[in-house]
């Protein structure tokens, strides 16, 4: 018996600010696939780009930065795509559209995006729905059913994840892994 390549999961952080409610969500999703995959022998290699820290003249493209080269690389290479940003005027940053703006069409045919979206209240909890699903599509990615919209009521200040937040990034991961293993024909 051979063993199973690694899927590989890229998380992109698309929240200006640090720390971020996004980036904890993004890290439990990664955190969660990674021990799914771990326990069904399934080897994965898990990172986080956190957008706001590369050059932003090159993720507009009107310089050249290696680092920004390399993260747009990595997501197009992803098996599992995590896509995580706060909610600004009832849709995704800016910051998360650039680099989906440098990749190529058809860039994300046969990965697999947990979305997640952040806002301060349940108000632009379809932003999911009418801004990231529509943005992955646009570039032939396949978001898993349960996407994901967190407000401040579902992180604690201790970093606890209410019980709804809990089960979503829980059937998002499942969800993900699943439709990763049957795109690559397992």
């Amino acid at each position: 018996m051979s063993a199973r390549s690694p899927l590989t999961v890229v998380a992109v952080n698309g929240s200006p600010s640090h720390p971020s409610r996004s980036r904890t969500v993004a890290e439990a999703v990664l955190s969660a696939i990674e021990e799914r995959g771990a326990a069904s022998g399934q080897p994965i290699e898990g990172e986080v780009i956190d957008l706001a820290s590369l050059d932003p003249a090159a993720l507009l493209a009107i310089a050249s930065d290696a680092e920004v080269d390399a993260a747009r690389d990595a997501v197009a290479a992803a098996s599992i795509l995590v896509v995580a940003t706060p909610v600004y005027r009832a849709t995704y940053t800016a910051l998360t559209k650039t680099i989906f703006d440098l990749l190529p069409q058809g860039a994300l045919e046969g990965t697999v995006v947990v979305p997640i979206a952040t806002g301060y209240g349940a108000d632009h909890h379809l932003s999911v729905d009418h801004g990231l699903r529509p943005l992955v599509a646009s570039l032939g990615g396949w978001t898993v059913p349960s996407g994901i919209y967190a407000t401040k009521a579902d992180i604690g200040d201790d970093g606890a994840f209410s019980e709804k937040l809990t089960r979503t990034v829980a059937a998002a991961s499942d969800e993900a892994l699943a439709l990763a293993g049957a795109l690559a024909g397992q």
